[in-house]
């Protein structure tokens, strides 16, 4: 199993430690409902450096991500970032990811932890453009400092203009006296915040200074368990639950980063998708009767005829009751629609809510 920089860190800290995605990492700290609580109203930090990073770099940059993402990324400029998905050519998904353009001949892409060795390869094969790629994953650390608080907590820490950043923006500068830190104002919550990528060097520097000036900030150190039920509040999807290489982005809802305006890998066999029009769909929902939805269980209808399955689920620490993610026959896709999860062989009732949870 790998570890990141902090791993020591996490363990004397008292951090409950797990495998996830091949890395020993910190699910959490003092509780998931109290690190929850953290992030939505104030300020916490994750390490998440198990993610992966990648350098696209040389003149042909764009043209290489143009084909290999959904998106359009000549829509990028410098400092901006954009969510996107490798299709593959099953009608599936690679992973998905976000495109930091750095300059016109210089790319991040930053994915998933899980997908790093198969990302690389999946790309590497569509390089007919002499790019040169750079994995940087086990060089770069990524800190994720997320709440309302984010933005008034680490602004003593440097000259960048922390509040005024738009979403999907980054700024590269120094940061906790650290040059060339990457500070991106993004994240997997929804509670506002900002995403630092630095060497693995320096992180420990960079982490101590972070708690030191949010402490006023009640800051604390957050583990995936409260990544996952905040993501979830929001309707954010996960790779490996909700979307996978067998899960049409069309039914999952990834339209709206499926730009048929260029020539995309698997982009006809997409456009006929839509056009034929798609039969299920990824819907939200929240619970009514009591009972936890679980990844896999069945969706039935109130004759108990399966309609789907939950991809994911949770007790929503905000709002004291279950939510989750599910792919529905289109019958039940609509907003206020009963539905029934399959709880140990009883129908719980559930109704269809569109996502997020927790505005």
């Amino acid at each position: 199993m790998k570890n990141t920089a902090l791993t020591d860190l996490h363990i004397s800290l008292g951090a409950k430690m797990v495998p996830f995605a091949g890395f020993n990492m910190p699910v959490q700290y003092t509780g998931i409902n109290d690190e929850h609580e953290t992030v939505r109203n104030g300020v916490g930090v994750f390490d998440v450096s198990h993610m992966g990073e990648f350098i696209l770099k040389g003149e042909k940059a764009l043209d290489l991500i143009q084909k290999i993402s959904s998106n359009d990324a000549t829509k990028l400029y410098d400092g901006k970032v954009q969510y996107a998905y490798l299709p593959n050519e099953n009608g599936g998904i690679v992973d998905d990811f976000l495109t930091y353009k750095l300059d016109d001949e210089t790319y991040l892409l930053v994915v998933n932890a899980s997908n790093i060795e198969k990302d690389w390869n999946w790309i590497s094969q569509f390089n007919t453009f002499g790019v040169d790629m750079k994995d940087i994953s086990d060089q770069t650390a990524l800190l994720a400092i997320q709440g309302p608080k984010a933005a008034e907590a680490l602004q003593s820490l440097t000259e960048i203009e922390l509040a005024s950043m738009e979403y999907y923006t980054f700024q590269k500068g120094k940061f906790a006296g650290v040059d060339n830190v990457i500070v991106s104002a993004t994240g997997y919550t929804g509670a506002g915040g900002f995403e630092i990528y630095v060497a693995n060097e320096d992180v420990k520097t960079v982490w101590d200074a972070i708690f030191t000036a949010g402490a006023p900030y009640g800051i604390k150190p957050i583990g995936l368990g409260a990544r996952d039920t905040l993501r979830l509040e929001m309707g954010f999807c996960l790779y490996g639950n909700d979307i996978d290489d067998n899960t049409s982005p069309l039914e999952a809802g990834l339209g709206w980063v499926t730009k048929f305006t260029k020539d995309f890998v698997n982009s006809e066999n997409l456009k006929a998708e839509k056009e034929a029009g798609i039969q299920k769909k990824l819907v939200g929902f929240e619970m009514i009767d009591r009972g936890i939805p679980r990844h896999d269980y069945e969706i039935v209808d109130a004759d108990g005829n399966i309609i789907g399955r939950v991809t994911s689920g949770t007790q929503s620490p905000t709002l004291k009751k279950s939510v989750g993610l599910g792919y529905v026959n289109n019958a039940f896709t609509k907003e206020g629609t009963e539905i029934y999860i399959n709880i140990r062989n009883q129908k719980v009732k559930a109704v269809i809510k569109k996502p997020p949870f927790v505005k």
